[in-house]
């Protein structure tokens, strides 16, 4: 006989959930690739959303080179131009205040639907702006609207995968960043920044009709006592199954979005008092860190900067053409980490990573000191410039400019994982908009010779720092992860003794997932 587990709707009656009504007796078996499909279809369309929010990352690299020609279409100042860089990543902290709420009141699907429509205006004031204002309004409505993604999309793909597709399916959100702002950079060399903002309407637009055909979550469905809904969306997510195929996960699923009152109120007061610990006090320590380092370690500024930064370095072809190169090493490097993390560890890659960065950032300041005093012939060796702000871009995506999100979702107690996250995305768009902001003041004060030795220091610097900071936490369950920061045991290399079966039985029964209002994406 197949147990009944009964579930209250939003009256107070008891409700049959509808799988556990089915009267099979034999579980119809699905394939692992037909369960894959689903969800590879579902994260898709939410990596939709990011190379959206990516296009309006890489837009000011086109843009800037625009403003700064002889006769721009929009006259400008200085100060006006490095408000540009860095507005819309001033305003991403206001969004993410208010994703978490609106994402839990209205749903993961319909936050991410509503958030196209304000990118798809914002492109088109940015099409037909003729003063700073409302250039300034534009971006800094993409970067609100960047702030109220961050909720939905960590949430959707946290509750819609199972545990050993989640990790791989996470990683791709920042690849889907990085695909965005290189568009920018190859549609940027093909034609005039006005016509840019058009072809980036396809973007939202394609990301809107995406997500329409995904189901919601099925947890906030659950969640909303909307539980019928609920089974439907997860057995479509797992391959289109018959409700016996996922009467245990939906179990858990309805089992984790009912709470009594005073359950409720207990996990409250736990929760406070999980920020006063050391489990979160540490990891909000590194995590900090090392998004600084990402920030202020250069890989940043050279993305914003970067025709303005080849044309200054005088290289030896087109500098649209040099930004394009640029952005396909970030993509390299970006696809390298996310296939390369499970094998290597994390500490393994963010070392190589965060060396070949600073190496590469000194090479280029010698370079130019080395120009600057008459040393060497520029024109012999001008392709080397080129070399070293491409490897710096490559190397710094192949792992410290990944490594603070992967950590930010990974290193927190499950109570305050979600609020904690959040804290770090803001603070992180903090420290990439003070980057942006202050790089032509350090370009005017030290020269590019100068702010390329201080990116170097960053980096060498925060390599040592984080040789005694980072944990591996490849590999690890969360749970050991926790106990790492506790004190109970610790984590100096990768994992390799535990079976992958065990640690997805594991995950099933001890979700990382809160029913919190503050949540953000990796």
């Amino acid at each position: 006989m197949v147990q009944k587990m009964i579930t209250p709707d939003k009256n107070g009656s008891s409700l049959s959930t509808p799988e556990l009504n089915d009267n099979s007796s034999t579980l119809k078996e699905i394939s692992k690739l037909r369960e894959a499909i689903p969800q590879i279809c579902a994260v898709s369309a939410k990596n939709l959303l990011l190379v959206t929010f990516g296009t309006t990352l890489g837009f000011p690299t086109i843009f800037l080179a625009a403003l700064q020609n002889d006769n721009p279409d929009i006259a400008v100042t200085r100060e006006q131009i490095t408000w540009i860089s860095s507005i819309n990543l001033f305003m991403v902290p206001l969004g993410c205040i208010f994703s978490g709420p609106i994402s839990h009141y209205l749903g993961r699907k319909k936050t991410m639907l509503l958030s196209n429509l304000p990118f798809i205006a914002a492109w088109i004031i940015l099409h037909f702006a003729t003063t700073a204002p409302l250039v300034f309004v534009a971006l800094g409505l993409t970067g609100l609207t960047g702030g109220l993604c961050e909720a939905p999309v960590l949430t959707y793909v946290a509750e819609v995968t199972q545990p050993h597709l989640r990790g791989m399916l996470s990683a791709t959100s920042s690849m889907a960043v990085i695909v965005g702002v290189f568009t920018q950079m190859l549609t940027g060399s093909l034609t005039d920044w006005r016509t840019m903002t058009l072809i980036n309407l396809f973007y939202p637009i394609l990301c809107f009709t995406a997500l329409l055909l995904m189901p919601e979550s099925p947890y906030w469905l659950a969640g909303k006592d909307r539980f019928s809904d609920a089974e439907k969306s997860l057995r479509w997510l797992r391959g289109w199954a018959p409700s016996s195929h996922v009467r245990e996960e939906f179990k858990i699923v309805c089992q984790m979005v009912n709470h009594s009152p005073d359950n409720d109120n207990m996990m409250k007061k736990s929760r406070w008092q999980a920020f006063t610990k050391r489990t979160f006090t540490s990891p909000f320590i590194l995590t900090i860190f090392t998004f600084f380092i990402a920030s202020f370690g250069g890989a940043s500024t050279l993305q914003t900067y970067a025709v303005f930064i080849f044309k200054n370095m005088h290289a030896p072809i087109d500098r649209y053409t040099a930004t394009v190169f640029l952005g396909i090493a970030e993509i390299i490097g970006t696809g390298l980490c996310v296939i390369a993390i499970h094998f290597t560890g994390k500490r393994w890659l963010t070392f190589t990573s965060i060396s070949g960065t600073g190496f590469f950032f000194l090479s280029s300041a010698i370079y130019r000191y080395l120009i600057k005093y008459n040393d060497i012939d520029a024109d012999s060796y001008s392709w080397l410039p080129t070399t070293f702000l491409i490897g710096a871009a490559f190397f710094a995506h192949m792992g410290i400019r990944l490594l603070p999100w992967i950590l930010a979702g990974e290193v927190f107690p499950a109570a305050v994982r979600s609020a904690a996250s959040g804290a770090c995305a803001a603070i992180s768009y903090v420290f990439a908009s003070i980057a942006n902001k202050i790089f032509l003041y350090m370009v005017d004060g030290m020269e590019l010779s100068g702010t390329f030795l201080f990116y170097a220091g960053i980096n060498f610097i925060g390599g040592v720092v984080l040789f005694f900071l980072l944990p591996e936490t490849e590999g690890r369950t969360l749970k050991e992860i926790e106990d790492h920061y506790a004190g109970i045991q610790s984590l100096k290399t990768k994992s390799r003794s535990k079976k992958i079966e065990m640690k997805e039985k594991w995950a099933v029964s001890n979700p990382g997932l809160v029913n919190d209002d503050v949540e953000t994406k990796i």
